[in-house]
């Protein structure tokens, strides 16, 4: 085990943080009007009183948005996670389906898989993610039958108080940066660094967002709005919802 040195964190953090904001404003570039009318609830607009084009577009632009951003950002602290662990206990990113990253510490190996929170998956899902651990071990233990090893659902940031989870174990927030870095206070000391630069690569992004906006109000008017100026409720639904 190694000493981390929280200028490489720093550092780290400076290098890479420009491609969480690149993706997110890929995500806007790639959006497609259509796409999004037809993943949204039209009777839920309807039912809560909106009455201009604008009002739609901006609640399907920003629900994309916030669960695009989660996504995204969850995949950035996993490479965050995978280069401070490389740096204390030489871990590497796992070539393991389903294995985020992998490391040996006091004569076991870790397999763990990252999450960017910890209600991060329905029954199913956490399902899948246990065989992917039943899985790998068997893998790890062919090339080594006395291999010691163990599995952990990582979470970077939230609780939970029940760690043993019987077929791996499951640590959030402070406990998942201590538990890859030996280092209790990490949780804290890693914000500061994710500043930086935020308010000029925000500034680009709400230039595209804004651009968004206006892109699809006007698209959303001429589709789905009469000469008057009324949403034309009917023809949006058929557009959601229809069979033909």
């Amino acid at each position: 085990m190694k000493k981390l040195n929280l200028k490489d964190i720093s550092l780290f953090v400076e290098q890479n943080i420009g491609i969480f904001h690149q993706k997110r404003i890929q995500s806007l570039d790639t959006l497609k009007l259509s796409q999004v009318l037809k993943r949204k609830n039209p009777y839920l607009f309807k039912a809560k009183y909106v009455l201009t084009a604008e009002q739609i577009i901006r609640g399907i632009v920003d629900a994309h948005i916030s669960s695009n951003e989660e996504t995204i950002f969850g995949d950035w602290l996993e490479g965050l996670a995978i280069f401070i662990n490389a740096k204390v206990y030489n871990g590497k990113k796992s070539g393991i389906t389903g294995i985020d990253l992998e490391f040996d510490n006091k004569g076991i190996r870790y397999i763990i898989t990252i999450k960017s929170g910890p209600n991060w998956g329905n029954s199913s899902q956490v399902a899948k993610m246990i065989s992917d651990f039943k899985t790998a071990k068997k893998a790890l233990r062919t090339s080594n039958s006395k291999l010691n090893v163990t599995a952990v659902n990582g979470c970077c940031y939230g609780r939970d108080n029940n760690s043993d989870k019987g077929e791996y174990f499951k640590y959030c927030g402070q406990n998942f940066w201590e538990f890859i870095s030996g280092d209790k206070t990490l949780y804290t000391e890693i914000i500061e660094p994710l500043g930086h630069k935020a308010k000029e690569k925000n500034d680009d992004f709400m230039k595209s967002y804004s651009q968004m906006i206006n892109k699809f109000t006007k698209e959303f008017a001429n589709d789905y709005c009469d000469n008057n100026g009324n949403i034309d409720w009917k023809k949006l639904v058929e557009f959601n919802s229809s069979a033909n």
